[in-house]
């Protein structure tokens, strides 16, 4: 048994201990309190203990939407894997027959205590395939992952316009996204009827043949994952929500760059969103807005917010200092915290298993010697499935 005691806990679930223990057995937190009777025993059954002298601990940093090993550190056009352009839908693809486990970005994820990333491809398809929810440490994608897939990808606005716009075919311009978008949910739709009638009745219905692109589309028509939606101008966020509800399919917006702009639509529609990057330059025009306050404007709005990197885009080991730009910009300190921890678990649908500390949760831990978004604040140790994976 591991147990960290003495330790600042933020347990991320609104209930903190200024000087307290969190015990993990095996993969799992087993325990959690500031009990001195109960830390006594746990003491004598322990067989690793970590003093945290007074340093804060809490869970591991969850990034809700990046591309982590699906552009290689340092490799180029040879470990570029994230946009299959090809064809503009391409709901099939899996990111993990395409992440690389053994990417620099993983070591430096996990050094600077993210834990967790969702990642997968990119967004110069409409329909660009199915995100992945990973430990930032594992031998192989297989041992990684917590749930796959987690989210389909689709995009809006600029991205797939360009990239088809230069191969003189659809989307070059919104309408078809948009089009595109509805034109293969429809036919998920009817594939999906024929499956349940030929189910239903075999004698006089017909089997439709197998697609595996429908297949994955019926995922999203039957709730078991989100669309995963490429957003940046107010526009494209309500054209997004539009087709959504068309399908009653569920959808977090993703960028949210002009959320702010549209807040109380996004309150409205109950819709969360994962934001970001912000920690970059305006480098196309639907960034003209960007902005580290469109975090704060809309937590304080009401609607559940996540930060994301985007990594490439901000390096993923960045992830704890756009939370710390985000409340220099008017965020709650708390809100920011949970916006990358339990929001985005939540917001991601993994919040079973991680994004705050609780007895049964993964023993997915981090330790620092300062405040977590204090800029000068190390990570001494982080702790993945109840291994401890850095050490000071």
């Amino acid at each position: 048994m591991l147990l960290v005691k003495n330790a600042k806990i933020l347990t991320m679930t609104g209930i903190d201990y200024n000087n307290g223990y969190i015990a993990a057995e095996g993969e799992k937190i087993t325990a959690l309190g500031d009990d001195a009777a109960e830390l006594a025993r746990l003491e004598a059954a322990a067989t690793e203990i970590i003093d945290a002298n007074g340093c804060y601990v809490l869970p591991g940093f969850v990034d809700a939407h990046c591309h982590v090993g699906m552009w290689e550190d340092s490799v180029g056009f040879e470990g570029d894997d994230g946009n299959e352009t090809s064809d503009p839908i391409m709901p099939h693809l899996r990111a993990i027959d395409a992440i690389y486990h053994a990417d620099r970005a993983f070591v430096e994820a996990r050094e600077n205590g993210v834990t967790t990333v969702v990642t997968g491809p990119g967004s110069a398809n409409v329909i660009g395939g199915q995100f992945a929810a990973l430990k930032t440490y594992g031998r192989r994608v297989e041992d990684m992952i917590i749930k796959e897939p987690v989210a389909m990808k689709v995009a809006f606005g600029e991205n797939p316009k360009t990239v088809y716009y230069e191969k003189r075919q659809a989307p070059m311009t919104r309408m078809a996204t948009a089009a595109l978008l509805r034109e293969n949910l429809m036919k998920a739709v009817e594939y999906k009827k024929m499956k349940e009638d030929y189910e239903r009745d075999r004698e006089n219905s017909d089997k439709p043949d197998y697609d595996m692109k429908m297949e994955a589309l019926v995922r999203v028509l039957n709730g078991e994952i989100p669309l995963k939606a490429h957003a940046h101008r107010a526009d494209d966020i309500l054209t997004a929500l539009r087709i959504a509800k068309e399908f009653g399919v569920g959808i977090t917006i993703e960028h949210c760059t002009e959320g702010h702009l549209i807040a109380d639509i996004l309150l409205e529609e109950n819709v969360s969103v994962i934001t970001g990057p912000f920690l970059t330059d305006r480098s196309k025009i639907e960034l003209r807005n960007q902005s580290a306050k469109t975090p704060g404007i809309l937590s304080k709005a009401g609607i559940k917010t996540a930060i994301m990197t985007d990594h490439p885009c901000t390096p993923v080991q960045y992830l704890p200092l756009c939370a710390a730009v985000a409340v220099k910009e008017g965020m709650d300190e708390t809100e920011a915290l949970k916006a990358i921890t339990i929001n985005a678990a939540e917001i991601t649908g993994i919040a079973d298993r991680v994004g705050s500390l609780a007895p049964g949760k993964d023993a997915d831990i981090v330790i620092m010697d300062g405040h977590p978004l204090e800029l000068r604040s190390r990570v001494l140790y982080t702790i993945i499935n109840g291994q401890v994976v850095k050490r000071p």
